[in-house]
């Protein structure tokens, strides 16, 4: 039954990221230009050029963050990375239990261990 909710939300979350492609690809251009504006902003040296690059960064994060189905395809993609990692793990736990604070089972426990 894991394995079906698991599916139906991947399926989900597949149809999510294949319709929000567009908004994927114009948040990694905003991304880009934000990159590069912060890129030539810290390798420039006069102060007219560091505020050119800086309003290119500013434009690149604006434009960033006004993509809100950008997020979302990339919300999609962490829920389908997050499913496909959980799908081929197993959920069955192995209880271990404490080790006793018995200082004559330590010994017994420590002595095996160096009688290998």
């Amino acid at each position: 039954m894991k394995k079906f909710g698991l599916l139906i939300i991947g399926i989900i979350a597949a149809i999510t990221i294949l319709s929000s492609l567009g908004a994927l690809s114009g948040l990694a251009i905003s991304a880009a230009i934000l990159y590069a504006g912060v890129h030539f902003y810290l390798k420039s040296n006069s102060t007219f050029a560091k505020v050119v690059w800086a309003l290119v960064a500013i434009a690149g994060l604006l434009t960033a963050t006004a993509n809100i189905p950008g997020f979302i395809g990339l919300a999609a993609i962490a829920i389908l990375w997050y499913i496909v990692h959980k799908w081929g793990s197993s959920s069955s736990e192995s209880f271990v239990a404490p080790k006793s604070e018995d200082p004559f089972t330590n010994f017994e426990n420590q002595w095996n261990e160096l009688s290998k």
